[in-house]
């Protein structure tokens, strides 16, 4: 079970309910941070620009379409927090919108016969002790555990499901791309799969900006690494400790077209030399050493904008997913458990 969860750091919220409820006491519990930190950030103003306005229209009619409880799950959001509910979707199509929004992240990924995907979760820092992990009790889909930010809906960060399914995702800055259904929508509905193969059918069937998926399921021995954005999808798995920082490495159209910052870079390279010395994943995701920028970010003029907000590491032992979550630079975890 979860430690204390009222004591100050990474917050917990338990939800039950359709996706409107859902997505209403997410909304409300992020109300105060978004109206605090996040409308007065540009990046707000920038995804709301006119300029966006068809493409926003466009992408808000096809999840409508195709994703109806997931559209519920946003306009209770919006309801939430007490905002527009345009302007709310608007915010949950950032990364279609823009190449380059600060959602970094960094995740390990060890096969073998117990897998595990291991994450950092990297945000503004403004959002640090803002955000939360919600444990989800829909009416028609898995029960959920994900971390969540203010004003966003789950499925873009770490997640684990009853259905035994984990997700970690990282941001891909993809470019010259025409999203149809949003990135984050996708995450989300991803979140409602029953196994791998439903979750790949799934993402191989809808354009959209970039991300990277580990994925990997109780009572399969796979871990997947997946790239998609644009319509294009690349699914490899995972054979040897691998790391992922943030930019594509195996889809074709991310190879040819994307922006790869000097962190992600940088984290990619220091995550390859301590997997190669054997270093175990906590340690990884906590690294601050190197040459170049960290693994574990918490400098208030880090050139993304973005800080280590969360570390998780998930494992699959055998009938049961064990977890933790941590929200600081040492020390034990925040949250724990099996699943």
């Amino acid at each position: 079970m979860p430690q204390d969860r009222t004591a100050p750091g990474l917050g917990w919220l338990g939800v039950a309910g359709d996706a409107h409820q859902t997505g209403l006491a997410l909304g409300r519990r992020g109300a105060a941070a978004v109206a605090a930190h996040l409308r007065r950030h540009p990046l707000w103003s920038q995804v709301n620009a006119p300029c966006h306005s068809a493409r926003v229209a466009a992408m808000a009619a096809a999840t409508q379409a195709r994703f109806p409880r997931i559209w519920a799950e946003i306009a209770g959001l919006a309801e939430g927090l007490g905002l527009p509910l345009m302007q709310v979707f608007a915010w949950n199509c950032r990364g279609d919108l823009l190449a380059s929004v600060p959602d970094g992240c960094t995740t390990v990924l060890l096969p073998g016969p117990e897998p595990v995907l291991a994450h950092n979760e990297d945000g503004l820092p403004c959002l640090r002790d803002a955000c939360f992990i919600a444990e989800i009790q829909p009416e028609d889909a898995p029960a959920l555990h994900a971390f969540c930010y203010p004003g966003s809906i789950p499925g873009h960060t770490f997640a684990f499901t009853a259905a035994g399914l984990v997700q970690t995702v990282n941001n891909l800055r993809l470019t010259g791309i025409a999203p149809g259904i949003p990135r984050m929508v996708l995450g989300r509905a991803v979140l409602g799969c029953a196994s791998l193969t439903e979750a790949l059918d799934l993402l191989r069937d809808a354009p959209s900006g970039g991300f990277h998926f580990g994925l990997m399921q109780r009572g399969d021995p796979r871990i997947l690494s997946v790239e998609f954005g644009g319509g294009g999808c690349s699914v490899q798995e995972i054979t040897r400790p691998a790391l992922h920082a943030n930019h594509a490495l195996h889809l074709p159209g991310g190879l040819r077209a994307q922006i790869v910052t000097a962190s992600s870079r940088d984290r990619q390279e220091r995550g390859a030399a301590l997997l190669a010395r054997g270093a175990d994943p906590l340690t990884i995701l906590r690294d601050d050493g190197g040459a170049g920028l960290p693994i574990r970010r918490d400098a208030p003029d880090d050139p993304d904008e973005e800080n280590t907000l969360a570390t998780a590491v998930i494992r699959l032992a055998g009938p049961q997913i064990d977890w933790s979550i941590h929200d600081r630079a040492a020390g034990p975890a925040r949250h724990r458990g099996t699943a």
